[in-house]
């Protein structure tokens, strides 16, 4: 005879999370937002792109916001009180998306910026042709 287990409520939101780390990876066509904790799991994210904005309207700094406070909104209901924020890439969200970071109450511990630079590593793609 199996034996049926039934949960009571979501797993997910029993951790409580104190501290983690808020990624911003702002391409100039999208913005995702990564909240993962001090080990690296992903804890909540979000993107432009699932908050409904479409084509050319995702790189915009308001799609950047909405996507930063709806990745925000879940891990402050667990409890997150003091964050780090990693921001990477070139895109228009960038500042938006600190800017709803911010305002979100979370105190930032430190800002700091992993956009990777090559140091004349590969060659780039040839120009193009319109």
């Amino acid at each position: 005879m199996a034996k049926t287990i039934t949960r009571i409520g979501s797993r997910k939101s029993t951790r409580k999370i104190p501290k983690g780390v808020i990624h911003v990876q702002a391409s100039l066509n999208n913005t995702i937002v990564t909240v993962t904790d001090v080990r690296g799991r992903v804890i909540s994210w979000s993107s432009a792109g699932t908050c409904g904005f479409r084509g050319t309207r995702r790189g915009t700094p308001f799609a950047a916001q909405t996507a930063a406070g709806n990745a925000i909104r879940r891990v402050v209901d667990q409890g997150m009180q003091r964050a780090e924020v990693m921001i990477k890439g070139p895109g228009l969200g960038r500042d938006a998306a600190l800017r709803a970071i911010r305002r979100s109450g979370i105190l930032l511990s430190f800002v700091r910026d992993v956009t990777p630079m090559p140091h004349n590593g590969c060659r780039p793609p040839k120009k193009r042709r319109v």
